[in-house]
């Protein structure tokens, strides 16, 4: 939105610079993009002094000057109009200077003659009609003085660049309104003058000659319309022209100019009908056509053609439509010099109608701009008589006597009851009510003050976005500065609280995780419906219970997941495809049971991990080594151990419950008899199944059993200060024994003996000298005491009673 100072200064008085206009403007919520000189083609045209002229020598019609351009400095410069004379105070252009139509000033020579610079014309100069000889400026002059400094030229344009909740301020009488605000607290905007003179008005009556008919109501609650005669049309007077060009908008002709001119004023978009070209004298405000018509075409005065669909809004004549109604004119009732008859329409629109029609019809009107963000209800009879009374003046027309009013839907005014001390509490002042009030009233809300202190305040109808009280606290926060408004911050106390227990499991476990060199995979929860049979698992399994999606993306999105497996699968598959044979892959996330028709399906939180590949990248001086089952193990216990869960052990899994993993490659993971999870090597079938080539192991944990067996508190305890004894034990036992289940009894008995500080397992041995079902198990054992340095003595006893007791309990034998 553009705005003109000098333009401004018709509707209130203003003392202030621009930039402080600005500044101000700003702070009152109207930011201000940018502010523009309107002479600032004036640079380089200062106030000179013809010394002497002569008749040019090789041309009847031009003239030898000779200027002082000031300082005593004088300038040779050829003129061609008829009123040059000496002593005369001139606008004279110097060389450098550009003035309108992008005309350039340079030394040159005319016929012979040196000329350096230009003697000007008001018309040249777009200060004046007048091209018929060059300025005379009468009065005392001081050359080379700036002209824009000597002729009081100082206007400027603002640019502005308004929220759309401010339709009001989309005309120079509403900025005007604001800017008086701050101004002068008495100041109110002056309104031009609409009464018609009587000399002006016709005895034809407009009734007589139109008749308005309004069929959509609720989309056009009041239409208005004036009616001239005699009507002259042509070239607006160059005052007009230079009052929309400040602001932006191009000059048509004087009918089409006015209607532009009282928009940029009032904010109320208008429209001039050539009336001869309305069929039967009349005007019918109705929609398109009726729910289910075929689409209308109709062609604007921008000559492009427009579907229209049958809920738009038009304004019709008795045949056929003559304009879309809030957004642009018709072609076929548009201005031309040959209109003598003209009619003014002046309404209001449903702003959501005429957005949608604008949005539809791709148009972007400065009147649709207007409408759709909410113009006065009541300012259309104001704008209406404005323009008709300027088009009386501008275009030698008669205005017909009467003016058509249709207002089926009255504007309700709307009033506001407005508590002080809320007010107060929410923008952190303190106001009295008659400050309130006042500050209101500088924008023209009529404010009352009840009996219980509270203000009701009346807003003006061209207030479309004020609508509650809390409205009204942002018109005094605004109005008042808010930079003035003090910063606080609310009284609460400044504490926190922890974050829930799994996020933080979560975030332990991926930092873990990513220790271990494993990246996190994030899978959809949704999978292949037959992702239970490529894994193996029996019908009866708990895993077949999937939650079908009723519109799938597609058949490999048709069910929500019950196990993390397929999709670290998929996953690994897709990446050893593109040759990353070593990876490492974890993923946090839930799995979905279905249970009852209608119901929610059971949700369980899982940890998954899959490895594949080589141990470690081969170097020089380390061989390539693919993984194993035991490389998974370490990654599992290595978990464990970061969460101090001790005590776990490690049995083998049912071929039933995990089918996907290798006969004899499956285990699963028990502490206190709980089962925390799984893991084991893929079978090659089930990696086959899912586009695996090569080895793959994997893991699974249920997150709400891990929790559990997450110890609440850890006990730290003191370095030995006496030195540890170790002593080794091998057995031969069935291969049919496990390692942990042997780890246990030495867990056990450790507990009652109490100088057994550590015990593992640190060889396996399998061969034909110890039988083929048989294997030899070495145990180191390390002894330590509190109070004392052990020896051989202290640890004999002991050592012998734990070796009994492991010979006894898995029949063991001892190496030959």
């Amino acid at each position: 939105m553009k705005v003109s100072l000098s333009w401004l200064r018709e509707y209130i008085p203003i003392d202030l610079d621009p930039q402080e206009i600005s500044d101000r403007l700003t702070m009152a919520g109207l930011e201000v993009d940018g502010v523009e000189s309107l002479y600032d083609y004036l640079d380089n045209v200062i106030v000179a002094q013809v010394v002497q002229a002569r008749q040019h020598p090789n041309a009847d019609k031009l003239t030898c000057c000779t200027v002082d351009i000031g300082k005593g400095e004088l300038f040779p410069i050829v003129c061609g109009a008829p009123n040059v004379r000496e002593g005369m105070y001139v606008a004279c252009a110097l060389p450098g200077a550009v003035l309108p139509g992008d005309v350039k000033i340079k030394k040159s020579k005319l016929r012979g003659e040196p000329s350096h610079g230009m003697l000007c014309s008001a018309a040249e100069l777009m200060l004046a009609d007048d091209a018929s000889g060059i300025m005379d400026l009468d009065g005392e002059f001081v050359a080379g003085t700036p002209l824009e400094s000597a002729l009081k030229l100082d206007d400027a344009v603002f640019e502005i660049d308004l929220t759309p909740n401010r339709p009001d301020c989309l005309s120079l009488i509403g900025v005007a309104r604001e800017i008086g605000a701050f101004t002068d607290p008495g100041s109110k905007v002056t309104l031009p003058d609409v009464t018609f003179p009587e000399a002006q008005v016709d005895t034809r009556d407009i009734n007589d000659f139109v008749a308005v008919e309004i069929e959509a109501s609720q989309l056009c609650p009041r239409y208005t319309a004036g009616m001239l005669f005699d009507v002259t049309v042509g070239p607006s007077p160059l005052w007009l022209k230079q009052r929309l060009e400040a602001v932006g908008l191009a000059s048509v002709n004087n009918v089409v100019d006015i209607t532009n001119y009282v928009m940029m004023e009032t904010g109320q978009p208008l429209h001039a009908f050539d009336y001869d070209n309305i069929a039967e004298s009349k005007i019918i405000v109705r929609t398109a056509g009726k729910p289910g018509d075929a689409p209308l075409e109709f062609k604007t005065l921008d000559s492009k053609v427009h579907r229209l669909d049958p809920e738009m809004l038009m304004i019709c004549d008795g045949e056929k439509p003559v304009g879309i109604a809030g957004v642009m004119g018709g072609e076929n009732s548009e201005i031309t010099d040959a209109t003598s008859r003209v009619l003014v329409e002046s309404a209001y629109f449903n702003p959501v109608s005429i957005r949608r029609t604008a949005k539809r019809t791709g148009i972007a009107s400065d009147a649709s701009h207007r409408f759709e963000r909410g113009v006065d209800p009541e300012g259309t009879m104001f704008a209406l008589k404005r323009a008709v009374l300027l088009m009386a003046q501008l275009c030698s027309a008669r205005i017909a006597s009467g003016i058509i009013d249709e207002n089926p839907v009255k504007a309700q005014p709307v009033t506001i009851d407005l508590s002080p001390e809320a007010l107060n509490v929410r923008l952190g002042t303190s106001f009295s009510a008659d400050e309130m009030a006042r500050i209101l009233a500088s924008v023209e809300f009529d404010v009352d003050k009840k009996d219980n202190g509270d203000l009701q305040v009346h807003v003006p109808s061209f207030r479309v976005d004020v609508t509650r009280p809390e409205d009204l606290s942002e018109e005094v926060a605004r109005l008042w500065g808010y930079n003035k408004i003090e910063t606080s911050y609310p009284l609460v106390k400044a504490q926190s609280r922890p974050l829930a227990g799994r996020l933080v499991l979560r975030s332990k476990i991926r930092q873990a995780m990513t220790g271990f060199g494993f990246c996190e995979a994030i899978n959809y929860n949704f999978i292949r419906k037959d992702a239970c049979e490529r894994m193996g698992i029996e019908d009866t399994d708990k895993r077949t219970r999937m939650v079908e999606i009723l519109n799938p993306i597609s058949d490999q999105m048709a069910v929500l997941r019950t196990s993390l497996v397929p999709g670290l699968l998929e996953s690994m598959a897709r990446n050893t495809a593109k040759q990353v044979d070593a990876l490492k892959l974890f993923e946090i996330g839930k799995i979905f049971y279905d249970k009852a028709p209608g119901e929610q399906p059971e949700e369980v939180e899982m940890l998954g991990g899959v490895i594949t590949g080589s141990r470690c990248d081969q170097t020089w001086y380390s061989k390539k080594e693919a993984v194993d089952f035991f490389d998974l193990k370490g990654v599992v216990q290595g978990l464990l151990d970061s969460f101090h869960i001790s005590g776990g052990l490690y049995e083998r899994t049912d071929a039933a419950a995990c089918p996907y993993f290798e006969p004899g490659y499956g285990a699963k993971v028990v502490k206190d008899g709980l089962v925390l999870g799984t893991l084991g090597k893929i079978a090659p079938d089930v990696g086959a199944a899912f586009g695996l080539k090569q080895d793959a192991y994997l893991f699974e944990l249920d997150m709400d059993r891990f929790e559990k067996a997450v110890p609440q508190s850890i006990q730290a305890v003191g370095l030995p200060k006496f030195p540890s004894i170790s002593r080794d034990m091998t057995f031969i036992v069935s291969k049919r024994v496990e390692v942990g289940a042997m780890t246990d009894t030495i867990s056990t008995f450790a507990q009652k003996q109490g100088l057994i500080e550590d015990y593992f397992l640190f060889d396996v041995f399998e061969g034909r000298n110890i039988g083929e079902d048989k294997k030899s198990l070495s145990f180191r054992i390390v002894y330590r005491s509190a109070s004392k340095t052990l020896t051989e003595k202290n640890i004999k006893k002991i050592h012998d009673q734990l070796s009994r007791k492991l010979i006894d309990e898995f029949d063991a034998g001892l190496p030959g």
